[in-house]
């Protein structure tokens, strides 16, 4: 009797497996491809999804002898390997690259759609505990690989963002920003940060990554906080804060919002020539294969996006409740539209660089 009862729970699990695996498979894109980019975007009437339209690639290894292929006239080398799920980099003035060794602090899953998000993100590699550290990687002879690497800070909390002004580094974890007394040239920091500003990480910290940049000038930092869910679910009580880009005096701990509306602001930089702020934002999912597309804009002081009520400039989202049309003619349309379910990272200005 015993081994029935068994037999049938697998029977049942196994089942329950392929339903969630069905219905996580997600919709199908119906608009060409490049339908969904630039100034101007189509965008198709809602879908309505179970789970986001996602699509995890099997991971398949570089061999010693490969590399990606680059635009004509360009070239990808292999710089550095083994890392520990690097996620953002800095160039420091001598050339010395940091990374963010790090992932989400844990997160149990305890709904389904979680367990299906936790199993996806295993799937992709991003379900990995934290290394919580800033590594050095060191090209001292230019031939474009580093030769040394050390670790320069350890024992953070899912770091993401770095800033350098002056003799002063960066770092925004998850939960606070921070400052550390850096020297040029030195491999590791062992002085304690300064807290700078407790930033929101609530459960279940839906949006974990802390985007960061200086000022041209270097006496203001821009923080960029995602949202704690994908369209308010969770309470907008617990959005207090978030989807923003929060303006920060470091000598002070003095913030404001600098702009609102944004999902989750994961990339920022300054033009060089207009020093006017950029960011890349990461939209809202569950509206079918073909919406809603991440964006890249500039961003303007006292600047409202949209989220969560509506997207595009005033494009509605049904789903959140209480609606609010008022802020409709008030949201700003994003300056392009970089497809569909692509989650844009970071964005950087080319400066010297000639890479057309």
């Amino acid at each position: 009797m015993k081994k029935h009862i068994i037999s049938l729970t697998l029977i049942v699990l196994v089942l329950l497996a392929g339903v969630i695996f069905y219905l996580a498979r997600g919709d199908t894109a119906r608009l060409a491809a490049g339908q969904d980019m630039g100034r101007e975007p189509v965008f198709t009437a809602p879908r309505s999804e179970m789970f986001p339209t996602i699509n995890v690639a099997e991971v398949d290894k570089w061999t010693a002898d490969e590399e990606p292929v680059a635009a004509p006239g360009l070239k990808v080398e292999r710089f550095a390997e083994g890392l520990d799920h690097p996620r953002s980099l800095l160039r420091l003035p001598n050339g010395d690259i940091l990374v963010a060794e790090t992932n989400s602090p844990p997160r149990p899953a305890r709904s389904i759609t979680g367990r299906v998000m936790a199993y996806l993100m295993n799937k992709a590699g991003a379900g990995a505990p934290s290394a919580n550290r800033i590594t050095l990687l060191r090209d001292a002879d230019g031939d474009g690989r580093a030769e040394t690497r050390s670790v320069l800070l350890s024992g953070l909390h899912s770091p993401y963002g770095m800033a350098l002004v002056g003799n002063t580094l960066y770092v925004a974890n998850t939960d606070a920003l921070m400052a550390y007394p850096y020297k040029e040239g030195e491999i590791r920091i062992t002085q304690k940060g300064r807290k700078i500003l407790n930033l929101p990480a609530q459960a279940p910290n839906m949006h974990w990554t802390r985007s960061l940049v200086a000022s041209p000038d270097g006496n203001l930092l821009y923080v960029g906080v995602g949202s704690n869910s994908n369209i308010g679910e969770n309470g907008m009580e617990t959005e207090a804060n978030r989807a923003s880009i929060l303006e920060v005096n470091p000598a002070s701990g003095d913030y404001r919002i600098f702009a609102a509306g944004m999902r989750n602001p994961v990339g920022l930089a300054f033009e060089p020539q207009s020093q006017q702020l950029w960011a890349v934002v990461n939209e809202r999912d569950m509206l079918g294969a073909d919406l809603v597309p991440d964006y890249l804009t500039r961003v303007e002081f006292g600047g409202f996006y949209g989220w969560p009520w509506n997207y595009w400039g005033g494009y509605e989202d049904d789903r959140v409740q209480p609606q609010r049309p008022e802020l409709r003619e008030y949201s700003k349309r994003a300056d392009c539209s970089l497809g569909s379910r692509v989650a844009p990272l970071g964005l950087s200005f080319a400066g010297a660089a000639k890479l057309w």
